[in-house]
């Protein structure tokens, strides 16, 4: 699922920083970006956004008191340079606020926090379920949103800030991290290595230093030998 967000900030670095950050998380879409709370007005009377990064110091209305007025209110984000209006942005209910220079890892937490708030309440006590083979999500590629069936992947590899994946007849490489991207796959991903990520249910034969997968070898790391030994004989 992809979340709808709008920017909302009078510094256009401030903006594109945001923007950029983004564009690193595939659960998230800018549907717009504006550099006023009235502008911003103005786009959630034509789009429907689940979460709003808000700047608090604006020219002519600040973002507190013009989400305060909100009818309708998203999830916020409140961003600003001063310490002193976390209070004002906790009291709005705010899933986080961020002091500028925003950073990529706090950013990622408050985004995680937005994330955690979408998941239903569990009311069961029984273990959750293995996902269905089926399971699938959307990544960002080319400007558009494709679809990554899990039963087609082989095997998912780092290149530095990108990770490229491997299908079945065709490879995606999409701006990422590895450790990320593996928080949205299901069971049958392992990692086995810092650069690797295999779907066991693809693996033809392995020893105690590779893998195999469709006669591609791909070694298992010093680090992750333990983790690969206990799947196995579990």
């Amino acid at each position: 699922m992809s979340y709808k967000c709008l920017v909302v900030d009078d510094e256009e670095l401030a903006r594109e920083l945001i923007e950029r950050h983004l564009s690193q998380l595939l659960q998230f879409d800018v549907v717009a970006s504006c550099a006023s709370a009235l502008a911003a007005r103005r786009i959630l009377q034509e789009v429907e956004v689940d979460l709003i990064f808000l700047d608090i110091e604006m020219p002519v209305l600040k973002g507190t008191d013009f989400f305060k007025n909100l009818i309708q209110k998203p999830k916020v984000i409140f961003t600003t340079a001063y310490r002193d209006y976390a209070i004002d942005g906790f009291e709005l209910n705010a899933v986080d606020y961020l002091l500028k220079p925003i950073t990529f890892e706090r950013f990622f937490n408050a985004t995680e926090k937005f994330l955690d708030l979408q998941q239903p309440t569990v009311l069961t006590s029984s273990p959750p379920s293995i996902p269905a083979k089926e399971q699938f999500l959307f990544i960002r590629k080319d400007r558009k949103q494709v679809k990554l069936n899990f039963s087609e992947v082989l095997y998912i590899e780092s290149l530095k800030d990108y990770i490229k994946i491997h299908l079945e007849e065709d490879t995606h490489t999409i701006k990422h991290s590895l450790t990320g991207f593996v928080e949205l796959l299901d069971r049958r991903f392992l990692r086995v290595h810092r650069s690797f990520v295999v779907n066991l249910d693809k693996i033809t034969a392995y020893t105690k230093h590779d893998m195999e997968i469709k006669e591609i070898e791909i070694p298992i790391g010093d680090s992750y030998r333990n983790i690969v030994d206990d799947h196995f004989n579990a």
